[in-house]
């Protein structure tokens, strides 16, 4: 009778609920919105797009701006013998003069253009690289919950198997059972110690990962993850693929382009116009008295006007065929980011529309039944109705549906994450966005033609 009062306290034991696992019971929970911020603010690559963005944005003054006026001081007419002497001959003066280099109309104007939309395409650049790193600091959140749950399991698990090796060591001590199952329990034990040192490498390394992406020390611990609901996207994929072509930086960026080509081109016609050098100089003059005659030495000016002849039509051609060349690729890049945008929102939403699905099939239905099944089977065996073999395959069947449960979830996350990154917003903190009412969407669709 003492034998059955231990079987049946440990079959008490094995059916309590599952203690939580606390390895970072010491270290505070991480809020991804402060992990996203941390990294958006402390991450270089950020730091550099942007610094890049500004060095090209500070060229735009550069390219407007005239060229420095030149001026002239100059000895005219100077005798070799008297270098310095000024009144001998009518001819000899000291000259002053400034000159200004003047482009061609519109010249200016549109070098500036073409430099604003570069800084443009560059300024788009570094929000597009924003919402790259945002996207993998989430995936890398939700990675290391899944880790965590799993862990968790694990260590559930283990306790589990430890007392299954008591009952069958109870068990085998009163000839109810065989040494064999003892075995087997063992190498099951060992089999979820080596799951979970595989498990703990991951989580350093995912670890790791977060604090490259933070830019922190390698060695900063990661608290736990808190757990979380499921989003539900209720937008279509119409709907979204109107947001990406309202949001998506990389498709502003690219618009840049090409509308910074199609003002190289404007440009590379007008270098066929001449650029012009507007000069004027003052002539200071002594009076002279010759035997032939007296010259009073009257101070005298000059205006001069001077433009170069834009003969070499191989260089300005090269330039028309470079904007032509840029904004054909522009162009042809859009349309394949469009495409993959397009295609990737679908799939997107396929995926997640499967992962939901298979969800709510193992919390309504397999987790359930898998756990009644191992209840089951654990009574069964204390009566000997069922084997060893019986009873441990319930187990693992319910351990590999919990995890195939806390990775699913943990994908539908990350799911959700590419969707964000792929439409250019945040679908689940922010505010809701409408989609574009029909003139906007026709607007923001001529943007891309």
């Amino acid at each position: 009778m003492k034998i059955i009062h231990k079987l049946a306290l440990l079959t008490l034991l094995l059916l309590a609920p599952d203690i939580a696992y606390t390895a970072e019971i010491m270290l505070p929970g991480e809020n991804l919105a402060t992990l996203v911020e941390s990294a958006l603010s402390n991450n270089p690559e950020i730091k550099a797009s942007e610094s890049r963005w500004q060095m090209f944005a500070s060229k735009v003054r550069q390219v407007s701006a005239l060229e420095d006026p030149m001026i002239m001081l100059k000895l005219q007419n100077m005798a070799v013998r008297e270098p310095f002497v000024f009144n001998k001959d009518p001819q000899s003066a000291k000259i002053i003069g400034i000159s200004q280099q003047l482009p061609f109309w519109g010249k200016r104007a549109l070098r500036k253009e073409v430099a604003v939309n570069e800084a443009e395409s560059w300024k788009w650049a570094a929000e597009e690289r924003k919402l790259e790193l945002t996207r993998m600091v989430k995936e890398n959140y939700y990675q290391l919950w899944a880790v965590d749950k799993g862990l968790a399991t694990i260590d559930n698990n283990l306790k589990l198997l430890t007392n299954f090796v008591k009952i069958a060591e109870l068990k085998y001590s009163v000839s109810q059972g065989v040494q064999q199952d003892i075995y087997k329990a063992g190498l099951e034990k060992s089999k979820m110690l080596d799951m979970q040192i595989t498990m703990q490498q991951q989580r350093r390394s995912l670890e790791a990962n977060l604090n490259y992406l933070l830019f922190r020390p390698a060695n900063t611990q990661v608290g736990s993850v808190a757990d979380f609901s499921l989003p539900q996207i209720t937008l279509t994929g119409e709907q979204l693929n109107e947001i990406a072509l309202t949001n998506r930086p990389q498709l502003k960026s690219l618009v840049s382009i090409s509308n910074k080509a199609e003002a190289s081109r404007r440009l590379a016609s007008r270098e066929g116009y001449p650029d012009f050098n507007l000069s004027l100089e003052y002539m200071f003059r002594d009076p002279v008295t010759t035997d032939m005659a007296t010259d009073p030495g009257d101070n005298m000016f000059s205006l001069g006007v001077t433009f170069n002849l834009p003969i070499q039509q191989g260089k300005r051609s090269a330039m028309r065929a470079e904007s032509m060349f840029e904004s054909t690729m522009a162009r042809e890049e859009l349309n394949a980011l469009k495409n993959t945008i397009s295609y990737t929102i679908n799939e997107t939403l396929a995926q997640l529309d499967r992962l939901r699905k298979l969800l709510e099939l193992y919390k309504g239905g397999i987790i359930p039944q898998a756990g009644l099944s191992l209840e089951s089977a654990l009574i069964s065996y204390r009566v000997n109705k069922v084997d060893f073999m019986t009873l441990l395959d319930s187990r693992m069947t319910l351990f590999n549906y919990e995890r195939e449960l806390y990775e699913s979830k943990a994908e539908y996350m990350m799911k959700v994450a590419q969707l964000e990154a792929i439409v250019g917003t945040d679908l689940i903190t922010a505010p809701k966005k409408t989609a574009p009412t029909a003139s906007r969407l026709e607007s923001v669709q001529h943007l891309y033609h």
